[in-house]
């Protein structure tokens, strides 16, 4: 198994920004294409961003575009979402996940949270006005 821990969600003002960290480990932690995800708790999940193993792919949510930027740190076994220019459409609870690559094809990067295996507790973000 791997495990996921989600930590750095909290209060942001409008405008303002966040950095939330994935820390993945267990069985090859570092093999993983990983994807953060957002959602009301107990509600669908909405993937935000995807990265690939070693980084070079990645793929954003049009609402992520030119705010949010997804990357990852293999010697920390770390994954980060940057939050920038948050708004209170932001707010919602944020999830990081995981899925080995070959499970997947990766010529169209996963966005369906039933294509992840390992998904961690999720941090809450919250965006005021």
């Amino acid at each position: 198994q791997v495990q996921l821990v989600e930590s750095g969600g909290g209060l942001a003002e409008a405008g303002g920004s966040l950095r939330l960290s994935c820390v993945a480990s267990g069985h090859v932690a570092n093999t993983y294409v990983m994807g953060w995800f957002r959602g009301a708790p107990g509600k669908e999940r909405v993937c935000v961003a995807v990265i690939t193993t070693s980084g070079v792919r990645i793929k954003y949510a049009d609402s992520a575009k030119g705010r949010f930027t997804v990357s990852r740190d293999n010697t920390k076994s770390t994954t980060y979402l940057q939050l920038n220019n948050l708004t209170p459409e932001d707010t919602a609870v944020y999830y990081c996940a995981a899925v080995a690559p070959y499970k997947i094809s990766l010529e169209n990067l996963p966005t369906d949270p039933a294509q992840f295996d390992y998904w961690g507790q999720g941090t809450e973000v919250t965006v005021s006005s």
